[in-house]
């Protein structure tokens, strides 16, 4: 490589014995030099007499003067007259460390290069020890000060400790993980590899050697850590404004690093996200996912209130707006805080239906983000096979149908980094760290989803079993580390987690369980393809499954067979083994406690019995199981689509298995495409609550009576509070809640006279005979709820729910507009 650099970069003093013709050198020795003139000399005279020890080592010395202004460049004029392989390279003006190491490498000629500060704080005898590990195979050797036998003989002050300390973790997360000190000055290269990452730098400041270091790591280049001695040495250039530059830094060695692969994927996911909520987006707040029954107004509810109850700083945990007087207790009830609380701002700005769709369209896209990271990071070597297995977890069909209405399960974006911290902990290298962070992360997801988390368990858990079935010594080596890991994770969790649990549990409204009945998936409908999928049929899905939001399962049959084909060919794994074994368990687990034989009247005890009236599991709709099977068919779907990708073309039967293999691909995912969520126009909110006319009608601290009173089935008023700034309370709703003396989970209100004869009345247009005892026990609903009126907006069976209530009251309604209103004021 030629010496002569641009003359913008650096000019070189002449050499008559190394010549831009010259050949390769052993060893090239970069020191960057700033008005270094009282250190630089004691400096080349210990590595040159070092170096002359190593003969016959072929040696250069560059000394790169980064635009001093004082005697730096004669000092080394000097060297140079007495030893022709001393060389110094100038720069016109100072430009920064890095700057001057890279002119000095792209210099280079040494088949190694080692790169050392002008104050030697690591002695060059350290050389050696770095030698060894590049003769052992290494790319780079670098100097650390953060290892066990590292000597430090003269410490820096505290805060520079410290910042050093922060600083080093924070380079290590954000850009060369596994090197704990980036930033010792002592390090050596393979030269052609080090002239290579060079070429591709651009960082000329304190950062230079993350940016190199990254260039390595991403080239799957070996570094090995090397500890060394050192010596803090006074004058010292790092400033304290050096510190927010590495930040800077940090994040453009990053934006630089990012290949186009790594951006197009993420983008094909928020797009894919975006194309199935569209008609969500095109009509934001007057939308309504036409398949989310009454959860969508469940959820912007919720949204709301948790976003009021911060702006007010109130209890988060609990609200008295629904079920007047008794309350909701909001952690009982899937609210998400881990999301409504810090998206109050957004709430509170723009309102609750943008929340929801925001939730939804990035909690997808972020879901199938963090699985193809996890897949990358652990599984395959293809980033295209990555992004296949990840899209699969976030968008498979039970994905697909919980998307139109329960966000809990469409926000799963922890499920991967839980699993990946669990995969460090078998590694047994930093228990204690990986336990620490497992247990945030797992306090974090309880407020995001329990069931969901409580799901990922048993699918971590079935995993686990079938991997130590499948490498029982593996198993038997990680054992110990896990449960270590585990313990420290429970012990970092359950503080942070311990009073909101306790409320959910013994709380407010706090209840037992949630009976859901049995409600297993049938067999077909593993086979079958749901609703939203390209190939579904409603009228099928439908015989299948309890709604369009429980369509659980629904892989279709030609990904059952490829699932099952790529478990035989790649079994020689035992990871491939595991996942087709938590795969096929968690779909039996879901088919219920009893299994029923096609074609027949009868039925087997299913494995969910074992279960089924444990703590927790026994809220769970076991149907809902079947999910687990998406992130091990993922997972299985991306290392069979990583075997096509990597695999080299040796014959014309090879490329014939490929294009099978393809082809059998494009056959199981295709008919899975999901299709974009229909929405309707939702109903306008009644002029009475739009203009804020009831405030005419309803004290503080009293409540209106919708008619009927609001149910799981009937959630219109849910929309009408937050139209009226969570104004205004009212009896009924839809939430969970506890029933009878047991405390039984049900969804709404404990069951009352009046709500239940305004159902009936709803329901049929007929009203029943209303005498004396009727009309008491209305009154004494009237009296719990502290009711203050009561109205009625235009629906079926209008004219039979204004006689019921005209009878029961005893007096006539007012009307307003379109609204029917009876003031019960004088009553309290």
């Amino acid at each position: 490589m030629s010496q002569t650099q641009p003359s913008d970069r650096s000019s070189s003093s002449p050499d008559p014995h190394i010549s831009a013709g010259a050949g390769p050198v052993d060893l090239t020795v970069i020191v960057p030099a700033y008005n270094e003139e009282q250190r630089l000399a004691p400096t080349l005279r210990a590595v040159r007499a070092h170096l002359d020890t190593l003969a016959p080592l072929r040696w250069e010395l560059i000394v790169v003067d980064d635009g001093s202004t004082d005697g730096t460049a004669a000092v080394t004029t000097d060297a140079a007259a007495e030893e022709p392989r001393i060389r110094l390279l100038t720069t016109p003006a100072n430009r920064g460390k890095g700057h001057a190491v890279r002119t000095g490498v792209l210099a280079s000629r040494g088949r190694r290069v080692l790169v050392t500060d002008a104050d030697l704080a690591t002695p060059i005898e350290e050389l050696g020890l770095l030698a060894e590990r590049m003769d052992a195979g290494a790319a780079a050797a670098v100097g650390s000060r953060a290892l066990p036998g590292s000597r430090i003989a003269v410490r820096q002050n505290a805060l520079r400790e410290v910042m050093g300390r922060l600083g080093a973790r924070l380079i290590r997360a954000a850009a060369v993980p596994g090197i704990r000190d980036t930033q010792c000055g002592f390090k050596l290269f393979d030269g052609d590899k080090v002239r290579t990452a060079f070429a591709d730098s651009r960082l000329d400041g304190w950062s230079f050697d993350v940016e190199i270091l990254r260039f390595f790591h991403q080239k799957d280049w070996e570094v090995a850590e090397v500890p060394v001695r050192w010596a803090h040495q006074p004058g010292s250039k790092v400033r304290p404004l050096a510190y927010p530059t590495v930040l800077a830094d940090l994040l453009r060695i990053r934006l630089h690093a990012v290949r186009p692969v790594q951006l197009a994927v993420p983008g094909i996911f928020l797009l894919l996200a975006f194309f199935l909520y569209g008609g969500l987006w095109s009509g934001l707040g007057g939308s309504y996912l036409t398949d989310s029954g009454s959860d969508q107004q469940q959820w912007e509810w919720f949204f709301a209130v948790t976003a009021d109850n911060v702006a007010h700083l109130r209890n988060p945990l609990f609200t008295g707006l629904q079920n007047a007087p008794l309350g909701v207790n909001l952690m009982a009830n899937t609210a998400m805080l881990g999301l409504s609380v810090p998206l109050a701002p957004l709430t509170l700005a723009l309102g609750a239906h943008v929340t929801w769709a925001v939730v939804l369209t990035g909690g997808l896209a972020a879901t199938a983000c963090s699985w193809y990271w996890l897949i990358a990071k652990r599984f395959v070597r293809s980033r295209w096979a990555a992004a296949l297995g990840g899209g699969f977890c976030a968008f498979a069909p039970p994905m697909i149908s919980h998307g139109t209405a329960h966000p809990n399960f469409v926000v799963l974006f922890m499920m991967p980094l839980i699993t990946e911290r669990l995969l460090r902990l078998c590694e047994g290298r930093r228990v204690r760290r990986d336990g620490i962070v497992l247990g945030l992360f797992l306090a974090y997801q309880i407020f995001l989803g329990e069931e969901a988390l409580l799901l990922a368990v048993t699918g971590l858990a079935l995993f686990a079993l079938g991997y130590a079935i499948a490498a029982p010594d593996v198993a038997k080596a990680v054992a110990r580390p896990l449960l270590r890991g585990l313990g420290i994770a429970a012990l970092v969790s359950l503080p942070l987690v311990a009073i909101p649990l306790a409320w959910q549990f013994k709380g407010p409204q706090s209840y037992q369980s949630v009976l859901h009945g049995q409600v297993g998936n049938n067999p077909m409908a593993l086979l079958e393809f749901a609703t939203r999928s390209l190939a579904g049929d409603a009228k099928v899905a439908a015989s299948l499954s309890l709604n369009r939001t429980e369509e659980n399962a629904f892989f279709g049959w030609p990904l059952v067979v490829l699932a099952v084909a790529l478990v035989v060919h790649l079994r020689d794994q035992p990871r491939v083994r595991a996942l087709g074994f938590t795969a096929l368990a968690a779909a039996v687990l879901s088919l219920g406690q009893n299994i029923p034989l096609l074609g027949t009247d009868k039925t087997l005890p299913g494995p969910w019995r074992l279960v089924a009236h444990m703590p927790l599991f026994e809220s769970v709709i076991e149907s809902r199981t079947a999910m687990v099977c998406a992130p091990a068919l993922g997972i299985l779907l991306a290392l069979g689509c990583d075997r096509l990708a990597v695999r080299r073309l040796r014959s014309e039967r090879e490329t014939s298995r490929r294009l099978l293999g393809w082809t059998a691909l494009t056959v199981a995912l295709l008919p899975l495409l999901p299709t974009p969520y229909p929405t309707v126009q939702r109903a306008p909110v009644p002029a009475f609550v739009a203009d804020g006319t009831w405030q005419q009608y309803v004290r503080p601290g009293r409540s209106l009576v919708p008619v009927p009173v609001p149910s799981p089935a009937d959630t219109a008023a849910l929309g009408w509070q937050i139209d009226a700034g969570l104004g205004f309370a009212f009896p009924g709703g839809y939430f969970n809640g506890p029933w009878g003396p047991e405390r039984i989970g049900i969804y709404g209100p404990q069951p009352r006279f009046t709500s239940d004869l305004l159902g009936k009345v709803a329901e049929s247009g007929k009203v029943p005979d209303i005498g004396p005892q009727q009309r008491r026990q209305f009154a004494w609903d009237l009296d719990f709820w502290r009711a203050d009126a009561l109205v009625l907006t235009p629906r079926d069976h209008a004219p039979a729910l204004r006689e019921a209530v005209t009878k029961l009251s005893g007096r006539q309604p007012r009307q307003l507009g379109d609204t029917w209103v009876w003031d019960v004021r004088d009553r309290g």
